[in-house]
């Protein structure tokens, strides 16, 4: 079953297209990777998604039901993001507890004390950490943090936005492995958007290259690994991992 379609998906921003008919299919219980350089197009796709932009053109559908460009709490709690940088999506001044209990409140949601409690547990984390404030954390517990606050609704989705990129390259393998483990725990989609061949090789079952708004081609874990492409898109960044390695 496909858990997230679109269908000839089209942007502009003043008059100039950043997206230009892009078509691509995440099934359910798959994590889907969006790969490409700055500029490439990838976040803006995920940005669609989330309910970032709402003028956007063409189809997205999710489990089955199209999306409109009104962004509304079915669509919020089945369908939540992790952000880039951990620490400029929590507050600084609101303890964990208060970030976690604020999408609970928006979703009139009951059991706030347990959910918070398993969740933290879910993602590593005791609850002694309720009470912590985002300066009383490490990056990686930031992140962790914020995934928590993405899955205390129950989504179906996540949509992941480069969510190791800010971390230290010690603690991105121990966001990399919680996000599989959750992923098989709790059957989730991920669709993630990065810049890192490590990244999606470790996470991604399947990659869609982005190059210059298009979808430049879709490709197995293993085709990338044994770089098996098509795309010059493709091609430059292997070459590009290759001469930095």
């Amino acid at each position: 079953m496909a858990m997230i379609q679109i269908q000839d998906l089209s942007l502009s921003f003043a008059g100039v297209p950043v997206l230009h008919g892009v078509n691509l299919t995440v099934r359910e219980g798959e994590a889907f990777g969006l790969l490409g350089e700055s500029g490439s197009g990838k976040t803006t796709v995920l940005r669609c998604l989330a309910g970032q932009y709402h003028h956007w053109r063409g189809q997205i559908q999710v489990a089955g039901e199209a999306l409109t460009h009104r962004l509304t709490l079915a669509r919020c709690r089945h369908m939540q993001m992790v952000f880039q940088d951990p620490y400029g999506s929590l507050h600084p001044r609101h303890s964990v507890a208060t970030a976690l209990t604020e999408p609970l409140h928006i979703h009139r949601l009951g059991d706030v004390d347990g959910r918070i409690d398993r969740v933290l547990t879910q993602v590593g984390l005791s609850p002694a950490f309720r009470e912590r404030l985002p300066h009383q954390l490490s990056g990686g517990q930031r992140q962790r943090v914020a995934i928590a606050r993405a899955l205390i609704l129950e989504p179906r989705v996540l949509l992941l936005d480069e969510p190791t990129s800010a971390l230290d390259v010690s603690v991105q393998a121990e966001i990399l492995n919680l996000l599989a483990s959750l992923r098989e725990r709790h059957g989730l989609t991920y669709l993630m958007v990065t810049h890192d061949l490590g990244v999606v090789a470790h996470l991604c079952d399947r990659i869609g290259v982005m190059a210059a708004g298009r979808l430049a081609e879709v490709l197995s874990r293993d085709q990338l690994r044994a770089g098996q492409v098509q795309a010059p898109a493709t091609r430059a960044l292997l070459d590009a991992c290759a001469e930095t390695a």
